[in-house]
């Protein structure tokens, strides 16, 4: 597919603008508290000014088949949702915000006309959790979990999980987005601080489930998986025995596999 060539959409891709962050903020800043044709300039601007933000979360899907006009506009979409929702009050870039903004409005427009064959059910969940995900994420500028999609959506969170499944693609984390020449911003960025190459539903689906230990097992388990601490020199610490920590230890990751 051509993703390379310099024309889609009628834009010349070799042309296309990149701002920088100081002025991303101060449009952004304007679009949040300007009016009348000052904010539509500063919205204008705001969009010609990421339009290379777009083809590069575009190239991605490279290999698919599909039309680069399309994804690109399609894209574009997702662009401007993420400069209408975006809070300037956040620590984040807004490149940081604006990717997944648009790899998701990329996605579904790939489900929604994928020739795969997805379940209609499977499918309207889908639409419901992503809806309910950006709604979250507008309000509490950061990634639901699992139960807050479900309670959002009225959904179980297995079927929450599955839902989500059905959308993503695994990618490795170190795969990069995105670039303006001096930022590039990588899946990882996305993530966190998560160190495995995971899905994004199953990283919430076992943060959860993390959630749901009890004081001393999670201790036990920060000890050991991030500090690289022994069973002895925990049990040494915490004043049980290492065959306590042992079988706390053994016990909290069996409750994870099960809660995941």
């Amino acid at each position: 597919m051509a993703y390379s060539k310099v024309e889609i959409c009628g834009i010349n891709t070799s042309q296309l603008k990149v701002i920088s962050e100081e002025r991303k903020q101060e449009l952004l800043n304007i679009i949040r508290t300007g009016s009348g044709e000052e904010k539509e300039k500063a919205r204008e601007e705001m969009i010609n000014g990421n339009l290379r933000l777009v083809l590069s979360v575009i190239q991605r899907f490279a290999g698919r088949g599909d039309n680069p006009d399309d994804l690109f506009q399609v894209g574009c979409i997702g662009l401007i949702k993420a400069i209408d929702n975006f809070r300037c009050d956040k620590d984040v870039k807004f490149s940081t915000y604006g990717v997944p903004m648009i790899i998701g409005e990329v996605r579904r427009y790939l489900r929604d006309y994928s020739p795969m064959r997805v379940s209609r059910s499977i499918k309207d969940a889908a639409y419901k959790v992503m809806q309910a995900k950006e709604s979250i994420m507008s309000k509490k500028g950061r990634e639901p979990t699992v139960s807050e999609l479900s309670e959002a959506t009225g959904l179980s969170e297995e079927n929450v999980i599955t839902a989500l499944e059905s959308v993503v693609e695994p990618v490795s984390i170190y795969e990069p987005v995105y670039t303006d020449g001096s930022d590039t911003v990588y899946i990882m960025d996305m993530l966190g601080d998560d160190n495995n190459d995971i899905l994004w539903s199953e990283r919430m689906a076992l943060r959860d489930a993390v959630k749901k230990l009890g004081e001393r097992e999670k201790h036990i388990l920060a000890m050991r998986y991030l500090k690289g601490k022994t069973q002895v020199e925990i049990a040494d610490e915490i004043g049980i025995s290492q065959a306590q920590v042992s079988r706390l230890e053994k016990g909290a990751l069996l409750k994870i596999r099960r809660l995941v």
